[in-house]
């Protein structure tokens, strides 16, 4: 999945930040939907690769809990974790125990849950 991973980054539109990541979302059923960070001079229509991943099963008609895994990787020599707002969109449509598998642009990664990334969340329940 890494170079899968390193390839798509290449896809990425950061041309403010120069922080470049990536994502592969996989489905329960096998399917893979890519994901890359496009960002805008309006730094709030910017979307990140996480979320645009998701938008991008959805769109092609998979539902909520349908998810195995996401990858992500970034052009760092670190490794980061999603955003807070990919986080709660993680909320939404992921189980709490699915992995998120982060990578740095080397190749070190780190795998975290979804209940271990997004800790004390805002969900449908907290609606009532």
């Amino acid at each position: 999945m890494f170079e899968k991973l390193k390839q798509l980054l290449n896809n990425s539109y950061a041309p403010y930040s120069g922080f470049k990541v990536a994502s592969i979302l996989v489905t329960k059923d096998g399917k893979e939907f890519n994901g890359v960070n496009v960002e805008n001079a309006s730094y709030s229509a910017s979307i990140c690769s996480e979320r645009s991943a998701i938008v991008n099963a959805i769109s092609n008609g998979y539902k909520k809990h349908s998810f195995e895994r996401l990858y992500l990787i970034v052009n760092s020599d670190k490794i980061s974790f999603p955003c807070h707002q990919c986080r709660q969109v993680f909320v939404e449509f992921f189980k709490d125990d699915m992995e998120v598998v982060c990578y740095n642009k080397n190749g070190d990664y780190k795998i975290l849950k979804v209940s271990d990334l997004c800790t004390y969340s805002f969900n449908n329940e907290d609606l009532l």
